[in-house]
Order: structure tokens, then sequence, then C-alpha cells
């Protein structure tokens, strides 16, 4: 059975997120699948909608994570950070570079060292990967990490903030 990375994490309340791109199991779409690692794709960020987070909530980190990447750490595709309380959406391609994101918001490197969203690409002949699309509602303004931190130290740093996450789980691979 595949490890669900949130699984080992303190639970906490869950809100809504949507996309007209990705679905729960669903196969990503061509545009969010990698174009830089040969997957076909366009490295586009789908777009993402979300409600019913907590009152208290001041700002989001958003992620696309791949638990079954041929790593011991699995592979971070994207990271937005301080993404401020009043947006409820990403349009798609906001995770192209910093200008794209709303004001404040800013991303993090991903595991490729590149500081935008970098879309699925599993190696050949791998079953089908998952990719959590997570959003994470923080009870502060601003997330505290440097803006070298890693996707996986900002969550990690946060993770005392951390009051309500949502995640939708495409796949994508042979």
């Amino acid at each position: 059975m595949k490890r669900e990375p949130y699984d080992d994490l303190p639970a906490v309340p869950s809100f809504r997120l949507e996309s007209s791109l990705v679905a729960d199991g669903e196969t990503m779409p061509t545009a969010q699948r990698s174009g830089i690692f040969g997957a076909g794709g366009d490295d586009t960020s789908p777009d993402l909608t979300w409600s019913g987070f907590p009152d208290a909530t001041q700002s989001f980190i958003v992620t696309m994570y791949d638990p079954d990447a041929p790593t011991p750490s699995g592979f971070w595709h994207w990271a937005a950070i301080n993404v401020p309380a009043s947006v409820t959406s990403l349009p798609t391609g906001a995770g192209d570079s910093d200008e794209s994101l709303p004001d404040g918001a800013t991303h993090l490197a991903n595991d490729a060292s590149l500081p935008r969203y970098l879309g699925a690409a599993p190696p050949p002949g791998d079953p089908p990967h998952r990719y959590f699309i997570v959003v994470t509602a923080l009870d502060v303004a601003e997330a505290g990490v440097p803006d070298t931190a890693t996707p996986a130290l900002a969550l990690f740093q946060t993770l005392g903030h951390t009051i309500a996450r949502a995640m939708l789980v495409p796949v994508y691979g042979a």
C-alpha cells in the first residue's frame, strides 16, 4: 500500500478545494504535465479555488508534491507561500512566476531548483504517480521562512501554525 504523506502529520480540519482542470484520481491534463522534463506538457499550474477554511486563517501555502517519485523524499513540484487570506483562488498559470501570484505571495524553489510550477513527469514505465495539490491554511500572515527555504522546510516551520488543509490528488503515469 502506498504511503499517504499527510497522514503522519497532526490532524487538522479540511476545507474545499476545486479546479476545472484537475480532480481526485483523474489523469493530469497535458498542460499540467512537464515540458521541461519531457512529459509533453506546458508546465502550467492548474486553476484552484478554495472555500470553507477557518475564520482564523491569515495566509495560505499552495504546494504540489509527488510522494511516489523514485527518491527517499518524493518530489516537490510547486510551492507558493504567503498567499493572503483574502485570496481564495489562483488562475491557471499562477505558478509561472512571482509576478503571476497575488501581491505578497512568492514561490519557493521546487526540487528542480526552479521557483515556479513544474508539471508531472514520472519516469517512463513507472506506475501512475499521485500529485498532492494542497492548500494549507495558516494562522499567521507570513510563513516566516527565508526565500531560500525548500517546500519541505516551509511546511515543517509552519506546522504549528497550520489550522486546516485542503487537497486534490490527480494522477499521471504509464
